[in-house]
């Protein structure tokens, strides 16, 4: 693909992702999308087969986001002076990521939509949120090993640890959108606390 079609094809995305958000998944047209990108109807076509494929793809493009967080969960942990200054460092990451209102939207309507595209959400299920358990579960589980947790379940200790950083924050932001009313510093606050919390429970005696 040449450089020009490729900024065709990124504004055909860009406007889509835009409407999407605006309007849902059924409220948005092909006409629309292509009136945004200012590209013709013909040329969304080109890119894109329907609608439904334009979204997938916007969705999958976003889960895959998520790799850069996964990628840093390691080297997190290992770079930190020791393992509740990892586990914190981690905790603020993890929040700062999905706290995104952008990506707070997509996920709204990726869930508002799973009736829909049942198969989709359980793609993008398995590419962000279940692929951070899975490695959060390997690093608990080698720290463990090493005697700097005392965990059994490093899965069920990962699903603790996500829940703990991200439950109420995500419920509120999931719920009350902008209006969440959380701060930097207050998710912060947070973060370390769930993080105390844990520990609480899988620091060595």
């Amino acid at each position: 693909m040449d450089g020009r079609s490729a900024r065709k094809r990124q504004a055909i995305m860009d406007a889509a992702t835009k409407l999407f958000l605006a309007n849902g998944y059924q409220g948005t047209s092909m006409d629309e999308i292509a009136a945004l990108a200012e590209v013709s109807k013909q040329t969304v076509y080109k890119n894109f087969a329907d609608k439904r494929q334009l979204f997938a793809e916007i969705v999958l493009k976003a889960a895959s986001r998520a790799d850069e967080f996964i990628r840093a969960i390691p080297q997190v942990l290992a770079d930190a002076p020791d393992v509740e200054a990892g586990l914190r460092t981690l905790a603020r990451r993890y929040l700062a990521a999905v706290m995104q209102p952008a990506l707070l939207q997509l996920r709204r309507l990726v869930v508002s939509e799973a009736g829909r595209f049942p198969d989709l959400a359980r793609d993008y299920y398995k590419l962000a949120p279940d692929h951070v358990m899975a490695t959060l579960a390997i690093q608990f589980d080698e720290l463990s090993k090493k005697g700097m947790l005392d965990i059994d379940n490093p899965a069920a200790a990962a699903s603790q640890y996500a829940f703990l950083v991200l439950g109420l924050p995500l419920d509120r932001a999931m719920f009350l959108g902008a209006e969440h009313g959380l701060t930097p510093a207050a998710m912060n606050q947070h973060a370390d606390a769930a993080v105390g919390v844990f520990l609480a429970a899988h620091q060595p005696l």
